[in-house]
């Protein structure tokens, strides 16, 4: 049992030392700038360190968030599917190894069979009468490719890249679906603040009707007074509506990405006075390192390299070894014994000679999806760059766009105020009042606005560099041969 074991490794360790035809890979260069053109003072340079691994979204430093995220991970379809393609390509990857060792099958069979009296003779004037007799069969068959121009290595250096690519995979989907629920998320608290606003100014509007009502009544105030100040109350309950129906969407959108029937979920209102908290950006070579994306788009040009290689080894001969043997008998009784065994062993090498040029055209074939692949990588960094620009550029456009339309609120508010005292003075008409009315609801709600883009931005960046992922996580999801499989079906 030991030599049965040792022999088929040695002749492996044999082999791997052998030459594998074809490119060895290399990664290719990108374009990298030194430093972020949009990069501001409220980033440090350690992201590594400073964003949560596999939890980012601990940055924001709200419970609710952190618990939507968690049944995420626990229920999210699309989660579940990445997951089992990764399993998948795990086991193609064992399948692949499994190339490594010898085959060895065997085939059992008994039957009881009537030779016909009438069969054909070869040279012989014997008469033949029929023959009815038993045949029982313990065959055992082996074969091995001989791995001489790495055809199997490269096989299996494609299945490995294939699969590193599925757990970069993996990893940008629970990136891209944990950002698209935080971004919902804020959406939604950010809706939650603007129906407050938009019901303060209904409550706003509502006293000031009554106001112009109760002057109308005692003959100060016009009926055309009390028409426009009704209109903008109706108009204000109706953007309430709107919002409400907007709050419902996300709240949808929530569901699904938990893994729950929009029909049974609820999201109940509550306050948002979020702070978009300092996220660290490092530098941008980081980025090659850092996005899964990226890493996806890498493992695919390492797996079009092996594929290079396997089209230039179909130029090689292939040498497969081969025996079989067992034992044959008449009579199940005497089967194993040393009359009734029989054996074959051999070898089989076929070298193409000519097949219509197949085996050029896969070749170039190969090669044009590797370079393919590369176009795509390179495109990708790219891509990254940008989504990590717009996200810098965009916290510091909407900070101080948030800064100015604080005091654009608090100037709207001073402005209201004044034209209450003028119109109860009789110094103005009550246009005045409608028009700071509307002007300070609109304030509000854009400052409201501005707080939710500030804080999906903010969620948008730090997908954008990565969630605090890096490539480094893949590289244990790698399939060797191992001696068991040797005596594994």
């Amino acid at each position: 049992m030991k030599r049965s074991l040792l022999a088929p490794a040695l002749f492996a360790t044999a082999l791997l030392s052998g030459c594998a035809v074809g490119p060895r890979y290399q990664r290719p260069t990108a374009q990298v700038p030194a430093t972020w053109k949009g990069e501001g003072p409220w980033q440090t340079a350690a992201p590594k360190d400073a964003i949560p691994k596999g939890a980012w979204w601990q940055l924001f430093h709200d419970a609710e968030l952190d618990r939507l995220e968690q049944d995420l991970l626990r229920a999210n379809q699309s989660l579940a599917a990445a997951q089992d393609r990764l399993s998948q390509a795990r086991s193609l990857a064992r399948i692949a190894s499994s190339a490594y060792f010898p085959q060895l099958a065997a085939d059992p069979n008994g039957q009881r069979q009537r030779i016909s009296g009438n069969r054909p003779l070869s040279g012989s004037p014997i008469a033949t009468v029929p023959v009815t007799q038993n045949v029982f069969t313990l065959p055992f068959s082996a074969s091995y490719e001989v791995d001489l121009f790495g055809s199997v290595r490269r096989n299996l250096e494609a299945a490995n890249a294939s699969l590193q690519g599925s757990a970069a995979d993996l990893e940008n989907v629970r990136l891209v679906l944990t950002a698209e629920l935080a971004a919902d998320y804020f959406n939604l608290r950010e809706l939650d603040r603007e129906a407050g606003v938009v019901r303060q100014s209904v409550e706003i509007q509502q006293k000031g009707l009554d106001l112009v009502n109760n002057r109308h009544e005692g003959g100060v105030a016009s009926g055309l007074e009390v028409a426009q100040q009704a209109a903008l109350l109706d108009s204000t309950a109706t953007q309430l509506s709107l919002v409400e129906q907007q709050r419902a969407q996300y709240e949808h959108a929530i569901a699904v990405l938990v893994g729950k029937p929009a029909s049974t979920f609820t999201l109940a209102s509550a306050p948002f006075d979020a702070t978009p908290p300092p996220i660290p950006t490092g530098v941008p070579s980081e980025i090659l390192e850092r996005r899964p994306d990226v890493a996806t788009s890498e493992r695919q040009m390492a797996f079009e390299n092996a594929q290079v290689g396997l089209a230039t080894a179909a130029f090689y001969p292939h040498i497969t070894l081969s025996g079989s043997g067992g034992w044959e008998s008449r009579d199940i009784a005497t089967l194993v014994n040393a009359p009734s065994a029989f054996w074959s062993i051999g070898g089989d090498l076929l070298q193409p000679i000519f097949n219509g040029g197949r085996n050029r055209a896969t070749l170039a074939a190969t090669r044009a999806a590797y370079d393919e692949s590369i176009a795509n990588y390179r495109q990708s960094v790219l891509v990254a760059f940008q989504q990590v620009e717009d996200g810098l550029s965009g916290l510091a456009v909407l900070n101080q766009a948030a800064e100015t339309q604080r005091t654009a609120v608090a100037d709207s508010r001073r402005a209201l105020d004044i034209a209450n005292s003028r119109y109860v003075g009789g110094v103005t008409t009550y246009l005045d009042v409608i028009t700071a009315q509307t002007t300070l609801l609109n304030n509000e709600r854009l400052a409201t606005q501005l707080l939710g883009q500030q804080m999906v931005t903010s969620v948008y960046l730090v997908k954008a560099l990565g969630g605090g992922w890096d490539a480094s996580q893949i590289q244990q999801e790698q399939v060797r041969p191992t001696l068991v499989q040797a005596v594994q079906q």
